[in-house]
């Protein structure tokens, strides 16, 4: 079975995660979306409540997993006996960073990452921008996923 982690922190999981994850099945068994939990960023929403969020989304397709994870990506990688990473990238800067990071997961755990770029009609959209929208009480129904209940 081929498997794959998308990691994030996906607070909220927008329209762009969601093209990501139906992208990645298109040539992967499965693919497992992992929360991570990071101390240094401010979330909107709860880990538990993104969890649910996500899983209820998801709740029809077997071949998506939601989990949370509060350890490196490569180690949760290894507890889920994923063989890849999944990663989107929007712009340059996006992918200066992943680059980064893949080189280090490759060197320090010997997985590889898959980048996927993002339809350009969605590169605008990042949770860091919905996450203000919803904090300033604006609708973001156009950014999340139709059907998504936040």
């Amino acid at each position: 079975m081929r498997r794959a982690i998308f990691p994030g922190t996906f607070d909220p999981f927008t329209i762009g995660h969601s093209s990501v994850v139906t992208r990645a099945l298109t040539f992967m068994d499965e693919v497992i979306i992992g929360i991570g939990i990071n101390e240094n960023k401010n979330t909107y929403f709860p880990i538990e409540k993104r969890v649910e969020i996500i899983q209820k989304f998801y709740r029809n397709e077997p071949r998506i997993k939601v989990y949370s994870y509060d350890c490196l990506t490569i180690d949760f990688a290894r507890q889920v006996d994923a063989q890849l990473i999944v990663r989107g990238i929007r712009t340059v800067k996006d992918f200066e960073y992943e680059e980064t990071i893949a080189d280090i997961n490759r060197k320090l755990a010997g997985i590889e990452t898959i980048l996927l770029f993002t339809e350009p009609e969605l590169t605008c959209i990042s949770s860091t921008t919905v996450r203000e929208l919803l904090q300033f009480g604006k609708d973001i129904s156009q950014f999340i996923p139709e059907g998504m209940d936040i």
